[in-house]
């Protein structure tokens, strides 16, 4: 009786061996597949969206940064291409002004690593008390030049100068840059020529400072001006406007009288009647430093010169003077 009793059970346990069996291959599989998974589940979890809970966070989320070199938008339009510039009074050169009712209020915020390839630079407006994550708040005044040329060829760089000046002597004088931001389509330059950061300083009244662009983050500018052709917009009147500004501050600087003369003709009159003859002094600009280019300059009723970059310093001749260019034969 006990024999069969051990029997039995013994076929009851080999019958059961086979589910067991098959149990236990399905939990380690199932168990071995939530360990490959955890960590996806882990990721998934980790990409979750943080909530935002207030309009502050939520309009700082919103800054969205589009590329500052919009390649599908003409030359003149496509820097900050989202907004059109202005001529405010009639006149001026086109520009865009941050913070303005163009702007809804929001400041100008630049995210600007490359110095080779303008699409890949950024900007963004945003509201001063919800700026982008880790945007840094730089004070006061950015001038913000885009140009086709190069910022340090003096002759090139004073057609970004120009408006730049007619804005600071339409403030008053109160308009002085904290800071100026280069572009040369889209990309960042850091650099410009000395003799354009001397007349820049001598018209601004404080030491020029180029944003580099160097910090991880984004920056947003209390304000800025922008002005992205040039002198694009601005008419005769305004130009020569701004010419005489330049010129004033220039010899204010070098400690230069401002004196007027009569027109061209009357110069070269004056200089035929004199019995020895006109002064003719022959120099080369490379030696002389700004200040003894603007003396010089300042006292010249007539100017003669191969085309060139030197060419520039007739910005400080009186505007009734008369200029002389030379081109090499062949030269187009």
């Amino acid at each position: 009786m006990a024999n069969n009793t051990s029997l039995n059970r013994l076929k009851t346990g080999l019958c059961l061996l086979p589910p067991l069996l098959l149990a236990i291959f399905f939990y380690l599989h199932f168990e071995t597949q939530i360990g490959v998974l955890s960590p996806i589940c882990r990721c998934a979890a980790a990409r979750k969206p943080v909530a935002v809970n207030n309009h502050v966070d939520r309009l700082r989320a919103s800054a969205t940064f589009l590329p500052l070199k919009d390649t599908r938008q003409g030359a003149e339009t496509w820097f900050i291409s989202t907004l059109n510039a202005t001529s405010e009074p009639e006149g001026e050169a086109r520009n865009l002004v941050f913070p303005s009712a163009a702007s809804s209020g929001r400041l100008l915020c630049l995210a600007a690593p490359s110095r080779r390839d303008g699409t890949k630079n950024a900007y963004a407006l945003a509201w001063r008390d919800a700026l982008p994550h880790g945007a840094a708040l730089l004070p006061g005044l950015a001038f913000v030049s885009e140009t086709a040329y190069d910022h340090s060829n003096i002759w090139h760089g004073l057609t970004s100068l120009v408006p730049f000046a007619s804005w600071h002597e339409r403030s008053g004088c109160r308009a002085r840059p904290a800071r100026w931001a280069l572009f040369h389509h889209g990309e960042v330059r850091t650099e410009m020529s000395g003799g354009l950061a001397t007349l820049a300083e001598a018209t601004t009244g404080v030491k020029v400072a180029i944003e580099t662009f160097e910090r991880p983050s984004p920056v947003c500018f209390e304000e800025a001006v922008v002005f992205r052709a040039n002198v694009a917009g601005m008419n005769k009147e305004r130009m020569l406007r701004a010419a005489d500004f330049m010129r004033c501050k220039a010899r204010a600087n070098c400690g230069v009288e401002n004196v007027t003369k009569a027109d061209s003709s009357s110069a070269l009159l004056r200089c035929a009647r004199v019995d020895a003859g006109c002064a003719v002094a022959a120099v080369r600009v490379g030696n002389m430093t700004f200040c003894e280019q603007v003396k010089l300059l300042s006292a010249t009723d007539v100017l003669i010169s191969a085309h060139g970059a030197q060419m520039s310093n007739l910005l400080f001749m009186d505007r009734n003077s008369s200029v002389m260019e030379l081109y090499p034969m062949g030269w187009k």
